[in-house]
């Protein structure tokens, strides 16, 4: 398979111009909305805020899944597991703008703190990047574990009568457990015992950070 070759340079403003994509209102979803068509929900004003809430907190975890992918790809060993990290980051844009159209349906906003996620979560993946193809994909099978967790908690939380917010976080989870699955196939290699406790300590940070702000 042919890759272009790039410069420091190119790969710095390439880096840059996916960080401005993600972190704009310009995410655009290859696949339709899964909300798409369903019901308006009348919901109470407490309901509206933290219905916002967690999909502010989904929101961030998007931004964070397209930084991860993107920082793991750049410093992939092999062009088979960057085309991998690559597809998924373009799904994962998927989730990034279904979440970003539910929060301005609940007249909502992004987390603030998103460029600092953003950053953080790069320059994690660029990290498990050089461990090795399979330590990196290792950290995908972990982090998507968690985050298909996290969405069931969500799921179980969300009003039933949210149809819109369930519809989506349902595909999200589906996807999630897809690329665990992908990236164990290709082999993903098992995280030290306290990677995985850090990483959910650090998700658990940015929750209640993000549900507020």
């Amino acid at each position: 398979m042919f890759e272009p070759q790039f410069t420091p340079l190119d790969r710095t403003l390439i880096a840059l111009n996916n960080a401005l994509d993600t972190l704009g209102a310009s995410a655009v979803a290859r696949r339709p909305n899964p909300a798409a068509g369903l019901a308006a929900t009348t919901l109470s004003e407490s309901e509206r805020r933290d219905i916002a809430g967690l999909m502010r907190i989904n929101h961030t975890g998007e931004v964070c899944a397209q930084a991860l992918y993107l920082g793991q790809a750049a410093l992939a060993r092999s062009a088979a597991t960057r085309a991998h990290l690559l597809y998924a980051a373009d799904e994962e844009a998927d989730h990034l703008a279904w979440c970003g159209a539910r929060l301005r349906e609940l007249h909502s906003r992004p987390s603030l703190l998103n460029p600092l996620w953003y950053a953080g979560s790069y320059a994690l993946g660029a990290l498990a990047a050089r461990a090795g193809d399979g330590p990196s994909l290792g950290f995908v099978v972990e982090t998507e574990r968690q985050v298909e967790a996290h969405l069931e908690s969500h799921l179980e939380r969300l009003p039933t009568a949210d149809t819109a917010s369930r519809a989506i976080l349902g595909q999200m989870k589906q996807d999630e457990a897809r690329h665990a699955q992908q990236a164990s196939a290709r082999g993903g290699t098992p995280l030290p015992w306290p990677v995985p406790r850090l990483m959910r300590l650090s998700a658990k940070l940015m929750k209640a950070v993000a549900y507020r702000i």
